[in-house]
Parts: structure tokens; sequence; C-alpha cells
């Protein structure tokens, strides 16, 4: 393989993997800060609930700083084309990521892990806040770079080089903001996924009966919530924004080679890329015109609106997204099913529903890592749309072997670094709350 394509499979390995974490952190950050604060006004089941997911979160915390540095050296080692020509934009939101974000989360971090009983409660819940803030600015700033990535606003351009003319442009952008309201919205279905997940093991456990009711009841209502917004409108804004500016991306979603008139929704099928077609398609008649504009009779641009050499790759676009489509809507099933099983107080004495919210759990992190590859895949072959080609944007002195040496470095040292996680969140969850807080199981009979 020649180096661009190896820099891409490097790139793509680490950066899915170090997602895997924020995704996690930007999900339970506010359940964190919810038991904490009520912990500082004396519930003492609270108490035992946030001393828990601290632990989780703090865990997920380290694994994620430490797979996340090999992310920014790459821009300079693999992408030294890109960073010196877009540099002076894109170095703005990452030093704010680091000086506003990632200083904040980490500090509070410090001081909600060894502060307790050290600090006044009001300052240790402030930290709990303080930390979800963070994990949340964090969020923000790098979806906004991505965001300027996929829609350039505030620059000029001098010579080669990109230049930043309005920080407010870049920060304040529409599609950056319902970018990052839809990665928000995909992260919390997570966290309210794993929340109710592990308090439903404890309950089919017959163990922490008390904090297992709480956990799944949180944990229910904040899936549910968000697994609707993730549909509207963060969904349906974010994806308003790719119809207007990346048409082409939209085209690759849904597989529509050509443009059309009435254009049909393709709920399954095959892309054939050769042929120009959909394979065994089920479509609903005129449905993406109304997605894509509001109209059923409206005019949605295919491929063909386009060069060929301007297509993204049909195949991973358009499974990615039917992925991502598909169990999101599965997860606004199981999450409402759940809630109305928990409003008719029937949801704790349900084995089935429990199992299902135990079993879901790692699938909002599929999900969520579908639609990162949608996103990204789906704005080549761009690597700042419109603007500078991926294939313009690699370091022209580093060859394919070297970087293939250090992928396989990098495979093996996040292995290692995975079954660390795996070992540590499991041990901890394995404890359970109580004990780890040295309060004793919960003894008393399931509800």
């Amino acid at each position: 393989m020649d180096a661009f394509t190896v820099d891409r499979l490097q790139f793509a390995f680490t950066v899915m993997f170090h997602y895997l974490f924020p995704i996690t952190t930007i999900g339970l950050a506010p359940f964190v800060a919810f038991y904490t604060f009520k912990a500082a006004r004396g519930d003492a089941e609270a108490a035992t609930a946030a001393a828990f997911w601290t632990r989780i979160f703090a865990i997920n915390f380290a694994i994620g700083v430490v797979t996340g540095i090999p992310l920014e050296f790459q821009f300079g080692t693999n992408w030294a084309a890109f960073s010196a020509a877009s540099g002076a934009v894109i170095g703005q939101p990452l030093a704010m990521e680091g000086v506003y974000a990632f200083f904040l989360e980490s500090v509070f971090l410090g001081a909600l892990l060894y502060g307790k009983g050290k600090v006044p409660t009001s300052v240790h819940a402030g930290a709990a806040v303080a930390v979800w803030l963070g994990s949340w600015l964090s969020g923000f700033f790098i979806v906004a770079t991505n965001a300027w990535m996929q829609h350039p606003v505030g620059y000029r351009m001098v010579g080669a080089r990109i230049e930043l003319t309005s920080l407010s442009a870049l920060l304040l952008s529409p599609f950056a903001w319902f970018q990052y309201l839809h990665v928000l919205c995909g992260a919390l279905v997570a966290g309210g996924f794993v929340v109710a997940g592990i308090g439903a093991y404890y309950l089919l456990s017959q163990r922490e009966f008390a904090l297992g009711r709480r956990f799944v009841a949180d944990g229910t209502v904040v899936a549910a919530l968000f697994s609707l917004l993730v549909v509207y409108p963060t969904g349906d804004r974010n994806s308003a924004n790719v119809t207007e500016y990346q048409p082409e991306k939209l085209a690759a979603m849904e597989g529509l080679f050509k443009s059309t008139r009435d254009a049909p929704l393709a709920i399954i099928g095959m892309p054939d890329v050769q042929h120009h077609t959909l394979i065994d398609p089920i479509f609903v008649p005129d449905f993406l015109s109304f997605l894509a504009y509001g109209n059923f009779r409206a005019n949605v641009e295919g491929l063909d609106a386009d060069a060929k050499a301007l297509w993204p790759p049909v195949n991973v676009t358009y499974y990615a997204y039917h992925v991502m489509v598909g169990l999101g809507t599965i997860f606004c099933g199981v999450a409402v099913l759940a809630a109305f099983f928990l409003w008719r107080k029937r949801l704790f004495a349900t084995p089935a529903l429990l199992w299902l919210l135990m079993l879901t759990m790692p699938f909002p992190y599929i999900a969520n890592e579908a639609g990162w590859v949608t996103t990204e895949v789906g704005r080549q072959p761009w690597i700042i749309y419109g603007i500078m080609r991926s294939a313009k944007a690699g370091s022209p002195t580093v060859v394919s072997g070297e970087v293939v040496f250090t992928l396989i470095g990098f495979a093996g040292m996040y292995f290692m670094l995975g079954v660390l996680f795996l070992y540590l969140t499991l041990r901890a969850i394995a404890i359970g709350p109580s004990l780890q807080s040295g309060v004793g199981d919960a003894a008393e009979a399931p509800a």
C-alpha cells in the first residue's frame, strides 16, 4: 500500500479507538454531577452512586487521554501538508480545547476524586459540575474544528495557506452547533444505556437492589429522551446542513445515484457502484425529498450531479449511515418501551426488559462510531471540503513502511490498554458501588 492509504488507516484506527472513551465521559458526566449534587444535600445513597460512577468516569478519562495523544502528533508526522496549510485555523480551537476544557476537566476531576471529606460538600459538588462542563466543552471545541473542515467559514487564502479571519464565525457556525448537539445526544444515549444496563445487571444478579433500581430508572429516562432528540431536532438539522453544503455525501448515504424528483427513502438495499443502482431495495416513496427539503415533490441531487472523482466511497458511507440509523431506531424503541414500563411501575419486575437494557449497552458505541464514519468518509475526497483534497494533505517525506511499523505498534499498545480498561471497569462493576464505598451490599429484597 502507498503511504497515503496507510496514513488514513492509521488515523482511522487510532481515532476510532480513542473515541470510545470520550463517548463515555461525555455521556456519564451529567450522571456524576447529578449524584454528587444529591449527595451534597444529604442523600447517602446518591453519595455511593456518585463515588461509583466517578470511578468509572476516571478510568475512561485516563485511557482517553493516553489514546488521544498520538492523534495530535499525527497532524505533524503524517499530515504535514494539511497542518502547514490549515494550522493557523484549526490550531486555535484545538488550543482552546486544551486550555479551557481539558485543564478544567482534569483539575476538577482530581478535586472530585480526592477532595471528598477534605473540602466543603458544596465545593465537591461544584467540582463535579466543572468536570461535566469541561467534558462537554472539550467535545465542542473538537467538533467545531471538525465542522470547519466539513464547512469552512471565516477564512481567507494567503497563497497556499489558510488564515482565520473570524474565530466567532468558526465557533458560532450553525453547521458546528448542530453537528455538536447531534454528537452530544449520541453520547448521552450511550451514557443512559450504560447506567441503565449496569443497574439492570445488578437487579438480575439479585444485588445492589436500591442502587440498581435507581440506575435503571435514571438511565432509562436519559436514554429515552436523547434517543428521540438524536433523531429530531439534532439529527434532522444536521442532515439539513449536509443536504445544503455536501449534497454528494447525502447521495452516498442514501445510495442515490441519479438526481431524482419525488426521491424515495432507501430503508435497505445494496449499492452497486459499477451499475449505479441499489440491489434489492425497500423504498419509502417520495420520503427522501420530504426529509431533505420538506417537499414530497422536491428534486434531490444524486451522485450523477458531480464528477465521479468527487464521489465519496459510496459503499462505506451508505452502510455506515444505515447502521447508525437502524441502531438509532432500535434505541428509540427499547428506551421508550422501558420508559413506559417504568411509568407503569413494572420495569424492575420484568426480567426480559432488564436483559434487553443490559444487552443494548455496547450498541450505542457502534452507532456513534458509524455516525463518525459516515461524516468523515462521506466528506472524501476532501480533507477540507472544497479547499484541500486528502491526497494532497500528507507528509511527503514519510514512506509507507514507517507508517505500517507505527500502526503495528499502536495496535499492540491499544490492545494492552483495552485489556487494562476492561479489567479495571469490570472489576469495579463486579465489586459493586456499596462494597467499594465501604457500606456493604444492599440487603433489601427487590420491589
